[in-house]
């Protein structure tokens, strides 16, 4: 008994200090946030950025360099992200993060203005900034 509790703290220290050195990995966040009821401008930004994520960046994101989420903020962890992020409504971010630092880019407006009517060139843009973040 005594040894298996000696092993579960030895894991939990072990687990608790490689979540804490990946906290400082480098790596791009797109974030997709949306409350309840969204419209179909608001369901392409979320499909094209998605798919431009797992079809460009499958091996980054594999390896923990390029993460999709997508913020619901109706729910209580999507309340406080989005009040974090003061959003209000569906929106678009793509986020370097080094050293534990996070650079913040809104890319609402563009998602809007390019989602639907124009989604070469919202792909396009999604891509360019991924890959300025990724250096």
């Amino acid at each position: 008994m005594m040894k298996r509790n000696l092993l579960l703290v030895v894991l939990s220290l072990f687990a608790l200090l490689t979540m804490a050195q990946g906290k400082g990995k480098n790596y791009v966040e797109v974030l997709y946030f949306h409350g309840k009821q969204r419209c179909a401008t608001c369901i392409a930004i979320e499909k094209y950025a998605k798919e431009v994520v797992e079809k460009d960046f499958a091996d980054e994101r594999k390896k923990g360099r390029v993460v999709f989420k997508v913020v619901d903020i109706s729910t209580s962890e999507g309340k406080k992200m989005a009040k974090d992020y003061r959003v209000t409504w569906s929106s678009l971010y793509i986020n370097g993060w080094k050293k534990s630092k996070e650079t913040r880019n809104d890319m609402t407006a563009f998602a809007f203005k390019n989602a639907r009517s124009n989604t070469g060139e919202f792909k396009k843009g999604v891509s360019t900034m991924i890959k300025k973040l990724l250096k």
